[in-house]
């Protein structure tokens, strides 16, 4: 995840919320990607500040740094060096391809660089060079995985079974979470500047709330899950699932005979409750820098072994001298 902001309740129902169960299936590997950060333009103690907040909310919405390897890209040069590496197999026509990098170029006209165009290969990096199995990855990053997946695969043909072909991880449920008050579009903290839009993980409660009572709702009175021709009363619907717990059917049922006030109300409600703990941890780990420096040297030394490992036998694979 970028290090250009506080994620939103978007970020966690459709990916860090499955990364906690993660933890216990497998090894691993959670970074702070501020390197891809630098593709829009960063005031660097903003950077710095935004990196450090999202390291410490990992820890507040249950990654443990002792069971997972939480760290910043930036401290693992070797995310860097595979990435050139990776440049060199990598398709021109595979990055023109990229919807994102039109998206994005057609909003920064002015800031159109190099590192925009080749994210996919850093990403590329990011994954391989942990021969990562799975990658829990949105909707909007799957072009980018076949990317990774296509590289690895013409690496593999020239030079042997070397890196694994990973896997993406889609969760069934909140995989794709809209905007309150555009529910046709995700909920992104990138493609919005109205701040009713998107319910950030730190808001207080009464941000929470009183976002919610604003929220778009649709034509009609029924509360029933309906993307196409409901997508606001769809969308809350959702979110409120993905707080309880509950399936889809269960909180129609919930809110049958009631209205959209009383409806958006116990919504916002359930998620500022489910927020609380989470703001109270981040509080806590934020008053104490010291561990958080310890987490990130300690993380990002257990990263850069396996990194190393990987690199150096790739440079061998290709040809470079020892």
């Amino acid at each position: 995840m970028q290090a250009t902001g506080e994620p939103h309740i978007g970020s966690y129902f459709g990916a860090i919320r499955n990364w906690v169960g993660f933890q216990n299936e497998g090894e691993c590997l959670y970074c702070i990607v501020d390197l891809h950060s630098l593709t829009v333009r960063q005031e660097p103690d903003s950077l710095r500040e935004n990196a450090r907040k999202l390291l410490a909310l990992y820890i507040a919405l249950g990654l443990d740094p002792e069971k997972s390897i939480l760290y910043y890209q930036s401290h693992v040069p070797a995310h860097a060096e595979l990435a050139w590496i990776l440049n060199c197999f990598t398709y021109v026509g595979e990055l023109n391809r990229m919807t994102q990098y039109k998206d994005k170029s057609q909003r920064n006209a002015d800031n159109i660089n190099a590192g925009l165009y080749t994210y996919p290969v850093l990403m590329s990096a990011d994954i391989l060079l942990f021969n990562a199995d799975f990658v829990p990855v949105g909707d909007d990053q799957k072009q980018h995985l076949e990317i990774c997946r296509d590289v690895a695969g013409r690496f593999n043909q020239i030079f042997g079974d070397f890196f694994t072909i990973p896997e993406p991880f889609i969760g069934k449920t909140g995989a794709r979470i809209m905007g309150l008050q555009d529910p046709e579009r995700k909920m992104s903290k990138s493609e919005s500047e109205n701040e009713n839009n998107l319910v950030f993980l730190l808001d207080d409660a009464d941000a929470v709330t009183r976002k919610f009572k604003r929220a778009v709702t649709d034509s009609g009175g029924e509360i029933i899950f309906m993307p196409d021709s409901k997508p606001g009363v769809s969308n809350l619907l959702m979110i409120y699932a993905c707080a309880t717990g509950k399936t889809i059917d269960e909180c129609e049922t919930e809110f049958a005979g009631l209205g959209y006030g009383a409806f958006k109300s116990a919504v916002g409600e359930t998620v500022a409750g489910l927020l609380k703990p989470v703001r109270k941890r981040f509080d806590e780990l934020k008053a104490d820098p010291a561990y958080l420096n310890k987490i990130s040297k300690t993380n990002a030394a257990r990263a850069n072994e396996k990194a190393a490992e990987t690199l150096s036998k790739v440079k061998k694979i290709i040809g470079l001298p020892e």
